[in-house]
């Protein structure tokens, strides 16, 4: 069964609720069809105009999350008329387990509204994404490609190789994470090919316990993250599943804007997973 086989079976056993808010595009009508027919959850699809009748519970939502942006009905009523502040509404009040959009709009839409109507999740102060690069039975992750600027662990450097202030921040990175003491093998700094090619590791990382097996890439800034991302999935002929933003309270899920049919039914699956982790 392969990667996108196993993640379709477990978000159809969980029947979760999927709220699709650009309900006027012919990409998120595909999509949902392709929800339904599939078992992979309960769908509702949003059209315009939005439903009025919710507006009261939404309105109320919105402000008591956030009384000083939301200071009277008016504001609040003028930010539902977005759908995706709609959608995410609808999952932050328990109307729904999951929303996915971004197909007609910028990723700083989608997260805006997430982080409106949704939050973050206890702990944690920054929303990131990722996507799963998909080819055969290969995935990798690569991150952050969408939301944060400069993350970490990828370089122009391997082990020592190059030196820089760049090349430090990525060394800041992993003396950060290792602080941490997380359960999962982590190295850094690598080039990609000593990342991912276990010839070229042994002769630049001897030794590493990841180098040329390393399956989640951690970009060290936005640029090189979407720009990789984009050239492996449009040139490479990799299918890039995402954005998955991280760090929420619960699911809200981006699109690019680049997205079809396909690519909207597996960023939902991959989403309803998420929503397993929620009560």
């Amino acid at each position: 069964m392969s990667f996108r086989d196993r993640v379709h079976a477990r978000a159809r056993a969980a029947q979760r609720r999927i709220v699709l808010p650009e309900g006027d595009d012919p990409r998120v009508q595909e999509a949902a069809r392709r929800l339904e027919r599939d078992g992979l959850g309960v769908v509702e699809l949003l059209g315009r105009p939005l439903p009025a009748s919710r507006l009261p519970a939404l309105i109320q939502h919105l402000r008591a999350r956030h009384p000083d942006k939301f200071s009277d009905d008016d504001a609040a009523r003028a930010a539902l008329r977005h759908p995706l502040v709609f959608g995410a509404a609808l999952v932050g009040l328990g109307r729904a387990d999951v929303m996915v959009g971004g197909a007609c709009y910028p990723s700083g839409d989608t997260i805006r509204a997430a982080l409106w109507a949704v939050g973050t999740a206890p702990g944690i102060a920054t929303v990131s994404g990722a996507f799963y690069m998909v080819r055969d039975d290969a995935v990798l992750t690569f991150t952050d490609c969408a939301v944060v600027p400069e993350v970490a662990f990828l370089s122009y450097s391997t082990k020592g190789s190059a030196a820089g202030p760049r090349v430090e921040r990525v060394r800041r990175a992993l003396e950060i994470l290792a602080a941490r003491r997380p359960d999962f093998p982590f190295d850094g700094e690598f080039q990609g090919d000593a990342a991912l090619v276990a010839d070229v590791a042994r002769r630049k990382a001897p030794g590493s316990a990841v180098a040329g097996r390393a399956n989640v890439l951690v970009f060290p800034d936005l640029d090189s993250g979407n720009i990789g991302y984009k050239l492996v999935q449009r040139l490479g002929g990799w299918e890039a599943i995402g954005p998955i933003l991280q760090g929420l309270a619960r699911p809200v899920a981006d699109l690019s804007r680049g997205a079809n049919a396909d690519d909207i039914v597996d960023t939902a699956a991959v989403a309803v997973l998420q929503a397993e982790e929620h009560p």
